[in-house]
């Protein structure tokens, strides 16, 4: 067989393989050197590219003399694992679903490879497989979700010359993303557009846009979309945004309040299924309590710090509501948050403040717990500064710990902040709505990130080994990867932590660390881990090569496989890491 062959042939059997492992592993089997493997060197090949000692060894170790998995001895396998659940028919069940062997298979026997096939799948993954469909409460007030947000959701690259397109809603919608910013400016024709004021930006059509919501806003979560609307139009254009809204998404757009039995709360996800809300500026008597008339120019003062004075013209029409707008704005309405009221006065469920990343910081850093409170009943929207003119973003775990829910990104910009996005928001279905722990839900909570109290659980990882990681730096070509793993704890300031492993010199085929990293959490319903595996270099900033981020609720304790991903959230297939994790609360 050719070597082309040979890769035809593993991908028949669904054996996934990394082509410069693949072809070096061929070459030292082609013992006739002819670019073509015979009968034994085949099987030679095949052996060595599967190989995984370390999972031979707790194999063996569970299976005894006979070297087969019967169901009890399997079962008793699930149990060390700490897996819920662990019967006896859920062994049986394992070993139809994963083992190879027609014959094992029949004697109700797992073999070597049934359990490497097993321990590679999603039953065998670090994510918990029960929180990857919706399996939380959908019947809570919006405000008591996390709710996946993206900020110029315009934008394909950066704030000051990129392409604005309506294919970028169509991707972060696709990305589970279900709050979006609409940057409305008066265009030629009557007709509004979308782009970023004062920048060179490319102009798109405010219509197109909102037909690119109707068509593609559902089709991964059939949960509530919010459109956050920016608005810099006159009245005229101010009317027909409206209209194209009224008349594109018809039914979809909430209009008027919802039939309540709790009129002082939010309405669920679960009730606005399917619907879209507008977040804007309301005409009451068009004066909020101070007297000023409303604007949801995102706190004007830090943007003119940051983005220059905007033209007065442009200033006075942002002060003007068309009552037509203004209708269409039900349960967000976009108000100032100039300090966090006392208490006795009843919270305002349909008011929903945007503040800037440095606003946010500084309600967290002088409020503590009062802006949680203030966020278990109100919406709260978190943009990065106007400074970052290359879409740089933030991290959002700061803001998620004070129980903010519109914690709107450069979803264009990956990097660490936007894998801890992915990260909050792979479980529950991947719908974009995740339900904040009970400490940020509570009306009278007394919870605090910046006291969060003592340690209540240890985290106990141990690196044992990695599988056929990709060479991601093309201008290496020749250069092997020397990979170190880096476990990254994102959580309340208390919690956060790095600590990583060695690196292993000229190998990522196989690396073995055995390596154990511990951590103490105070706060671990709020904790994100994230694995990372670099490859060391010793005279420049080490390559990244993969990570994958998740939930420490949902993270699986025993044996476990994490399957990477690239820099901007694609599978890396068939890169994984091999780990034991152990998880005690105190």
């Amino acid at each position: 067989m050719s070597f082309k062959e040979i890769k035809s042939l593993l991908r028949m059997v669904n054996v996934d393989m990394n082509d410069m492992y693949a072809y070096r592993l061929f070459k030292e089997c082609d013992h006739s050197n002819n670019e073509r493997l015979e009968g034994t060197e085949i099987e030679e090949f095949l052996r060595r590219l599967l190989k995984r000692p370390e999972l031979e060894e707790i194999f063996h170790r569970y299976s005894g003399e006979d070297r087969v998995l019967s169901a009890p001895e399997l079962l008793e396998f699930l149990e060390d694992q700490g897996e819920d659940g662990a019967t006896l028919a859920r062994a049986q069940q394992l070993i139809q679903n994963y083992e190879l062997n027609e014959t094992a298979k029949q004697h109700e026997l797992m073999t070597l490879d049934g359990f490497m096939m097993y321990l590679l799948s999603p039953d065998g993954a670090a994510l918990d497989p029960a929180h990857t469909c919706v399996f939380q409460d959908m019947d809570q007030p919006l405000a008591h979700y996390f709710i996946s947000s993206s900020h110029n959701t315009y934008l394909t690259d950066s704030q000051i010359g990129g392409p604005s397109s309506t294919e970028a809603y169509v991707r972060a919608f696709a990305q589970g993303c279900r709050c979006v910013e609409l940057d409305c400016w008066e265009g030629p024709g009557g007709e509004p557009i979308i782009y970023h004021g004062h920048t060179l930006t490319s102009k798109i059509l405010f219509r197109d846009v909102i037909q690119a919501v109707r068509d593609h806003a559902f089709t991964v979560s059939p949960y509530p979309v919010i459109l956050s609307l920016e608005n810099h139009c006159g009245l005229e254009q101010q009317a027909a945004m409206a209209r194209h809204l009224c008349t594109i998404l018809g039914d979809m757009l909430v209009t008027q309040a919802l039939d309540s039995p709790n009129p002082e709360e939010l309405p669920s996800p679960e009730q606005l299924k399917g619907r879209v809300l507008v977040k804007g500026k309301k005409l009451p008597a068009a004066r909020s309590e101070d007297g000023r008339i409303l604007s949801d120019r995102e706190e004007e003062e830090e943007e003119e710090e940051e983005e220059g004075v905007e033209a007065a013209e442009q200033r006075r029409w942002a002060k003007q509501i068309s009552p037509e707008l203004s209708a269409l704005v039900v349960y967000c309405c976009a108000t100032r948050l100039r300090t966090l009221r006392p208490a006795p006065v009843p919270p305002q469920p349909c008011q929903v403040s945007s503040l800037s990343e440095r606003k946010a910081k500084k309600f967290i850093r002088e409020a503590g717990n009062s802006f949680i409170r203030h966020n278990a009943h109100q919406l709260t929207r978190v943009y990065p500064l106007g400074l970052r003119m290359t879409s740089a973003n933030y991290s959002p775990q700061e803001m998620w710990n004070s129980g903010c829910q519109l914690v709107a990104l450069n979803f264009q910009t990956p990097g660490y902040e936007m894998d801890l996005n992915a990260g909050r928001f792979l479980i529950n279905g991947q719908c974009g709505y995740v339900l904040k722990p009970a400490c940020l839900r509570e009306p009278d909570t007394n919870f605090d990130p910046e006291c969060p109290g003592p340690p209540k659980t240890t985290l106990t990882i141990q690196v044992l080994t990695a599988q056929q990681l990709p060479k991601l730096n093309a201008e290496k070509p020749n250069s092997i990867v020397d990979p170190l793993v880096r476990v990254e704890i994102h959580g309340v300031p208390a919690d956060c932590a790095r600590k990583e492993t060695n690196y292993v010199l000229n190998n990522g085929f196989n690396p073995r660390w055995g390596q154990t990293l511990q951590f103490q959490l105070r706060a671990p319903e709020l904790v994100l881990v994230r694995f990372v595996v670099e490859d060391y270099d010793t005279t420049s900033p080490n390559d990244f090569v993969g990570q994958f981020t998740l939930p420490l609720n949902s993270l699986k304790q025993g044996y476990r496989h994490i399957h990477l991903l690239s820099k901007d959230g694609a599978s890396l297939s068939p890169a994984t890491l091999f780990v034991h994790i152990r998880i005690q609360s105190s």
